[in-house]
């Protein structure tokens, strides 16, 4: 009877309900939020559900996040964050991302890269409001990342500027207001255009030859890193996910970069981001600011592209949609898709998507580039 009494005693020990505290309770029910997001509302499930799931374990069982340093072997999900930590599974991403993305409307109309650099703009409004928010300089540079609604490369710099207290919450930011570009971004684009300037038809892209295709990740990665190396790891990385798919001689790689490892590596990172946010890491002051700060540089960013894109308009004599402008943030291809669908509300028969997807790959690059930027200022190699 002793030895039924002395189990039954061990495992209720043993059991999350002895240890679980509110803040635990309250992030599991965001988890389940974020879920019901992802599944019932669609809202970017290949992100939010592993991101979710992963929340959700770390706050029934901590130790699934424990350090060998804490004793024992240390947890499953500790291993897929360090190699969030080592910036390893942001760079694959940039791989897939770029073994998928046609870079073809950029190099036909290079004036994207004008675009993509002005929805960067968020990116140092963040930093600066970071800073004046009493986040030290690295901190800031790492927060101020997700004005470009880019989650890799938020999680990347983050890592790499030793800010891993704020990482579960900067990505979580990222992550969220990238599912949350068709919300977020209307109302913006719209407030700043006129519906007549929402109507403009821009004339067909020229055709890029092959050799363009090919020589443009080559070239880009020349100029991009000789001049900032910080940015390696990233446009790299993009770029030679680019070149494989271009290439045409390696439909293998092309193939396992833009699928297989792609999924592998959603899963590893989404899992191990979600589960870095412990309600004891997570539900602080700090957290708050940083996710109003993520809101209000995504929203800056969106409006630097559409305002350039306005002023383009006027000096090309109404040639230049400024909706595409928005697409300049780094939601590969979500803002480009919304800068179609609110152009065609205003002209059903006005396609947009790729004019857009221009500025698109160009705010990708633009914000591995305020990364690499940030490293130098800071001396991180």
């Amino acid at each position: 009877m002793a030895y039924i009494t002395n189990t039954l005693a061990n495992l209720a020990q043993q059991s999350a309900l002895t240890s679980i505290t509110g803040g635990n309770i309250i992030m599991i029910v965001v988890a389940l939020v974020f879920l019901y997001l992802a599944i019932a509302k669609g809202f970017e499930p290949l992100l939010l559900v592993p991101i979710a799931f992963g929340m959700l374990l770390v706050n029934i069982y901590p130790d699934i996040m424990a350090s060998p340093e804490d004793g024992g072997t240390g947890g499953l999900l500790h291993y897929f964050y360090i190699l969030d930590e080592l910036g390893i599974l942001p760079s694959l991403i940039f791989m897939g991302v770029g073994a998928m993305t046609d870079f073809g409307p950029l190099i036909a109309n290079p004036m994207s890269f004008l675009l993509g650099a002005a929805a960067q703009f968020g990116v140092y409004m963040a930093y600066l409001m970071a800073v004046l928010l009493g986040f030290n300089g690295k901190a800031a540079a790492a927060i101020s990342i997700i004005g470009g609604a880019d989650g890799p490369t938020s999680i990347f710099l983050a890592g790499r500027m030793g800010q891993t207290e704020y990482l579960g919450a900067i990505a979580v930011a990222a992550y969220s207001y990238m599912s949350l570009v068709p919300i977020i971004q209307p109302p913006i684009m719209k407030a700043l255009t006129s519906e007549k300037e929402r109507k403009i038809k821009m004339a067909q892209l020229r055709p890029v030859s092959k050799i363009e295709k090919i020589l443009f990740p080559i070239i880009v990665t020349i100029v991009v890193c000789l001049i900032l190396p910080t940015t390696a790891p990233l446009v790299g990385m993009l770029m030679l996910g680019n070149l494989f798919r271009e290439s045409g001689v390696v439909h293998q790689l092309t193939e396992t970069a833009s699928n297989a490892l792609m999924y592998i590596v959603v899963i590893l990172l989404g899992t191990s981001v979600g589960a870095s946010t412990s309600a004891e890491a997570f539900l602080r002051a700090d957290t708050l600011k940083i996710v109003l700060l993520g809101l209000i540089a995504f929203a800056f960013g969106t409006a630097g592209g559409v305002v350039l894109g306005k002023i383009m308009s006027k000096a090309t004599g109404g040639k230049v949609n400024p909706l595409i402008g928005a697409a300049g943030v780094s939601a590969v291809p979500m803002s480009a898709r919304v800068a179609q669908k609110v152009g065609a509300e205003a002209d059903p028969t006005n396609f947009l998507l790729m004019h857009a997807m221009g500025p698109n790959v160009a705010g990708v690059i633009g914000t591995a580039v305020a990364a690499g930027t940030f490293m130098a200022i800071f001396g991180i190699k």
